[in-house]
């Protein structure tokens, strides 16, 4: 197999849109905008993300979308809204959409140590 060349993504998320950045990112994470993109070998660059705290969230999408974890147990159902996850840690927000629009296969999570988040 060759060497895999990764070019370096900068991306401003000043005033974008949460769900259309992650689907960019998520794009050149997973190399489809390569010429030489194959679905089972993992082509993608690497994307550093900034400004994180001042993108931008259209409706009243940041007061009503709960993120929801189980810890396997019974009554282990947590919740927390996206604001409170937010105000705490605004790289998590962008992290879960990215996660969520890359395909649930054993890539995933190489594909995730790729984007940094500043």
């Amino acid at each position: 197999m060759k060497n895999i060349e990764r070019k370096l993504h900068k991306i401003d998320a000043e005033g974008k849109t949460i769900g259309r950045l992650a689907t960019s990112i998520a794009t050149i994470l997973r190399g489809k905008n390569k010429p030489e993109f194959e679905p089972h070998l993992d082509l993608g660059d690497v994307v550093e993300v900034s400004n994180i705290e001042k993108v931008k969230f259209t409706g009243k999408k940041i007061d009503q979308k709960k993120y929801f974890s189980y810890s396997g147990y019974r009554g282990g159902l947590k919740e927390k809204k996206m604001k409170d996850v937010f105000d705490s840690k605004p790289a998590e927000v962008l992290k879960k959409a990215v996660r969520e629009m890359l395909a649930p296969t054993k890539m995933r999570n190489d594909l995730l140590k790729r984007l940094i988040i500043r």
